[in-house]
């Protein structure tokens, strides 16, 4: 309404001006100004004012914009962050309801399969026995890294537990992309024990894979996974005995 106001009062003076000894005269407009110094001096302090509103008005319009936008960024930080485990730097269980829908969702709309795999770090309340617990977030950091390494950038990892860890395996069916995975895993452990990280101890890792399906409920599918996951560490137990 101000910017209205003013515009309108410029035009008008300059209008004022520009036109008060108009008149035709054989077919041609002759022009003729004569003012005031006080009411020249008075139309140019009015547009300078007019000016330094706009400009005022524009700067104040940016802050507020680039403030929206930073209050929105330092947000999403701040929701990514309380969806961060600190110490592996991959998701944590809080962020598992939310993860686990948009993945199922997107699912539903592709029509692709989709894959939730349970990773159970092997004695590792060993490793904090016999090394340390500084040791055994070391290990937690590196085991977490090794299976962000392992799957791909449209994939989730997740710190499920302690010492568990749940990768969402997006577009990918049971019987291939989560063995090409699983294999992938096995043969980038084997290398990361070859480095020797842990003296005279060898990590180890057990892995139960289950498949979502529409009507599957999240808890179902995990306690499926979970079960896999077990099946194999008593298997890997009674192989060592």
């Amino acid at each position: 309404m101000i910017v209205l106001v003013t515009g309108i009062l410029v035009g008008s003076g300059l209008l004022a001006l520009a036109f008060p000894a108009a008149f035709l005269k054989q077919g041609n407009v002759h022009m003729e100004i004569d003012v005031s110094r006080e009411l020249f001096l008075g139309l140019v302090a009015l547009l300078i004012l007019f000016n330094t509103y706009v400009i005022s008005k524009r700067i104040d319009l940016r802050r507020t914009r680039e403030s929206v936008i930073s209050g929105a960024m330092q947000n999403e930080l701040i929701r990514l962050q309380s969806f961060t485990d600190p110490l592996t730097e991959v998701y944590n269980r809080r962020s598992l309801n939310e993860m686990a829908a948009k993945f199922t969702s997107r699912a539903r709309r592709t029509g692709k399969s989709l894959c939730f795999m349970v990773i159970d770090l092997d004695r590792f309340k060993q490793v904090n026995t016999r090394f340390g617990h500084l040791t055994g977030d070391f290990v937690l950091a590196e085991m977490a890294a090794l299976l962000t390494g392992a799957v791909r950038g449209s994939d989730a990892v997740v710190r499920f537990g302690g010492d568990e860890f749940l990768i969402i395996l997006s577009d990918t069916s049971l019987a291939a992309g989560a063995e090409v995975v699983t294999s992938r895993i096995t043969k980038d452990l084997e290398e990361w024990n070859g480095a020797g990280h842990l003296e005279g101890f060898k990590m180890g890792l057990s892995i139960g894979v289950a498949e979502w399906s529409e009507g599957k409920a999240l808890d179902q599918i995990l306690n499926e996974a979970d079960k896999k996951m077990y099946s194999t560490k008593e298997s890997v137990k009674r192989a060592s005995h």
